[in-house]
C-alpha cells in the first residue's frame, strides 16, 4: 500500500474539493491518502498556515478559491515547494464562461446558496424520512420515485441519496405474509422501481446484520430457499405491474441511484 499526503484547500466548506478528491482516488488501487483538510481559508494569514503545513508534509494539493489573489499565493507557494497544485473549478468555470460568453461572480461557497434548488432538496429529504420503510403511504402520489424491495436491498440509503438530489422518494418493504399497501397500486405520477439482489449475496448480508444485532441465525430470514422465494415473488410482482427492475447485487448506492435518475428523467420526458 502506497501512502501520500493530499491537501484539500477551500474558501468554503470544502465539500466540492472533497467529492472530487474521493471520486478521483477511488480510481487507484493500493493507494492510501493522508488527508489534510483546510476549509474557510479566506485571508493571506490563513494561506500562510496552509503553505507551512504543505512544506511540512509535501504532497498533492487540490483547491477551490474564487479569489484570484489567494489562488496566486497558493500556486506560488506550491511552486516554491515543488509540489503539484490543481484548481478543481477554474478550468470548468473558464470553459463555461467562454461557451456562454459571460463573466463569473466571485462568491465563496456560491454552489451552496440557499436557492430554490436547496429548499427542494430539503423538502425531498423530509419526504424520504417521513416515507421510509412503508410509512405514510396515504400521500404516495406526491412522490417522484417509489422504491420496493425485500429486506436489505438498500432501499433506505438509496432513498436518502436520491433525496439529496432533490428527488422525493418513498420506499416500501416487501415482507413475506404482509400485504403491499393498496395506495401503491393507485398512484399515477411516481416512477415505481423494484430492487432485487442475488439470493446468496442477500443471505450473507442478512447474516451479518443478525450477528451485528446478536440475534438467532436459525430463521427463515437467512434460509437460502426462503430468501430465493422472496426474491422470485418480488420479481413476479414487479413484472405483473410493469415496474422498472434494478439488480443491486453488484451496484454501489451511487450507481443504483444514477440508474434510477436516468429512468426517472426518461419517465418524466415520456409523461410530459
Amino acid at each position: 500500500m502506497k501512502t501520500f499526503h493530499i491537501h484539500l484547500v477551500s474558501d468554503s466548506t470544502g465539500e466540492t474539493v472533497d467529492h472530487v478528491s474521493r471520486a478521483s482516488l477511488v480510481q487507484f488501487s493500493d493507494i492510501e491518502a493522508i488527508e489534510h483538510v483546510w476549509t474557510l481559508v479566506r485571508s493571506p494569514e490563513q494561506l500562510e498556515k496552509v503553505i507551512k503545513s504543505i512544506e511540512k508534509n509535501p504532497g498533492f494539493v487540490l483547491y477551490t478559491f474564487v479569489n484570484q489573489q489567494h489562488s496566486d499565493l497558493l500556486e506560488e507557494g506550491c511552486r516554491r515547494l515543488q509540489v503539484p497544485c490543481v484548481s478543481v473549478l477554474d478550468p470548468i468555470i473558464a470553459a463555461l464562461g467562454t461557451y456562454l460568453n459571460a463573466k463569473t461572480r466571485a462568491r465563496p461557497g456560491g454552489q451552496h446558496v440557499m436557492d430554490a434548488e436547496y429548499f427542494s432538496r430539503i423538502e425531498a429529504m423530509q419526504y424520504a424520512l417521513a416515507h421510509d420503510d412503508g410509512q405514510s403511504t396515504w400521500d404516495l402520489e406526491e412522490a417522484d420515485v417509489i422504491l420496493l424491495g425485500v429486506s436489505r436491498t438498500s432501499k433506505t440509503p438509496t432513498s436518502i441519496y436520491l433525496a439529496n438530489r432533490g428527488i422525493k422518494t418513498a420506499n416500501i418493504p416487501i415482507v413475506p405474509g404482509c400485504p403491499i399497501p393498496d395506495e401503491l397500486f393507485k398512484v399515477n405520477s411516481p416512477l415505481v422501481v423494484g430492487l432485487t439482489k442475488d439470493p446468496k449475496r442477500l443471505v450473507e448480508i442478512r447474516r451479518q446484520r443478525l450477528k451485528l444485532l446478536d440475534q438467532d441465525e436459525n430463521t427463515d430470514y437467512v434460509d437460502i430457499e426462503m430468501v430465493s422465494k422472496e426474491i422470485s415473488d418480488a420479481r413476479r410482482l414487479y413484472t405483473k405491474h410493469n415496474w422498472i427492475v434494478i439488480n443491486v447485487s453488484r451496484k454501489s448506492i451511487e450507481e443504483t441511484a444514477a440508474t434510477i435518475i436516468q429512468h426517472y428523467q426518461e419517465f418524466r420526458e415520456f409523461n410530459s
